[in-house]
């Protein structure tokens, strides 16, 4: 299996565009996961910069959601790879969508810290995935996700966006 210092990203999509977690998005995030020493969690930290401030010195609620719907979405793919006894990026790849993304706030999140996403699955069933994810803002819990992942063909879902 893939080391722990490897991100899932650079490892499995080191092509990917999104503006969360894709490595060759210019102007996007670069979020970086990976697994926990203890094989059961993925953990990812994120420093928000000054432009992601909701309320004074808070971060914007917007950005902890989508923090959590990268790396929920990241933590799918790497359980999925690992239940087929994979390492991430082997082939065929394995992707997944967001079929629910829920997020409860629990303090306000303040800006000026490390932020530490560590998210596990809960549950599978057939094609879709639920995760837990906890976002915290050094080691005060923040918020949590609890959400669900659907895992994909992107031929097909792409076809299906574009009409085809």
């Amino acid at each position: 299996m893939s080391s722990f210092d490897t991100s899932l990203q650079d490892s499995a999509a080191p092509e990917g565009v999104c503006y969360g977690c894709g490595g060759r998005n210019p102007h996007g995030l670069h979020i970086k996961s990976r697994w926990h020493e203890d094989g059961i969690h993925v953990v990812a930290e994120h420093l928000p910069e000054a432009q992601y401030c909701g309320w004074p010195e808070l971060v914007y609620g917007g950005l902890i959601a989508m923090l959590v719907d990268c790396h929920s979405n990241w933590t799918a793919m790497a359980y999925h790879y690992r239940a087929e006894n994979r390492d991430p990026g082997t082939l065929p790849r394995i992707d997944c969508v967001t079929g629910n993304l829920g997020i409860k706030f629990i303090k306000p999140t303040p800006m000026g810290v490390a932020l530490t996403l560590k998210a596990k699955v809960e549950g599978e069933v057939g094609r879709k995935t639920r995760v837990i994810c906890e976002v915290f803002a050094a080691d005060v819990l923040t918020a949590v996700g609890d959400s669900v992942f659907v895992r994909v063909d992107t031929a097909q879902l792409a076809a299906s966006a574009q009409g085809r």
